[in-house]
């Protein structure tokens, strides 16, 4: 079995469990935040619809420097609107299906970093970023989403079975 048969259903299963909750983003909440030191779910949103942005330079680059020394410091979207929120995760989550269905069992193996200033933050293998910088990522931020719309009275949509808001 190859690599993208083994990570495509996951991928696919929390990619939709992600389409779920964004459906649920609230345009007038955008701003919100649980306190001074959390993101806002208009922030949360947006970063949910990059993140699988990320699969195509993880699988085609052998690194991403998000602070260039020399260049610009890479920004997370700041979409203000559900739809445009949707389209960029649709687009992206399409494109990184694609790139993973593409990719060589081989190249899987192969070191990747993300860094900062040219200074390495996190190495491991590729296989190791799909699963843990964008999947796991992925999960944890669609958690907190989730408790910010609960925190707003915004039925949160089951994921693995019902939510407290199904049942």
């Amino acid at each position: 079995m190859s690599y993208a048969e083994q990570i495509l259903p996951e991928f696919e299963q929390e990619m939709a469990n992600t389409r779920k909750v964004l459906e649920r983003v609230p345009e007038d909440k955008l701003d919100w935040q649980a306190h001074p030191k959390s993101r806002t779910i208009g922030w949360n949103a947006n970063h949910l619809a990059e993140i699988p942005g990320w699969v195509e330079g993880t699988l085609t680059q052998a690194d991403w420097d998000i602070a260039p020394v020399d260049g610009e410091a890479y920004q997370t979207p700041q979409h203000k609107t559900q739809k445009e929120i949707l389209e960029l995760f649709d687009k992206n989550v399409a494109d990184a299906k694609l790139a993973i269905s593409a990719v060589e069992d081989a190249a899987m193996g192969e070191m990747w970093s993300l860094l900062q200033a040219g200074e390495p933050l996190m190495t491991m293998p590729r296989s190791g970023v799909i699963r843990s910088f964008v999947i796991n990522h992925t999960v944890h931020h669609r958690a907190i989403l989730c408790v910010y719309l609960r925190l707003n009275n915004i039925p949160v949509p089951g994921m693995y079975g019902p939510s407290g808001d199904e049942s």
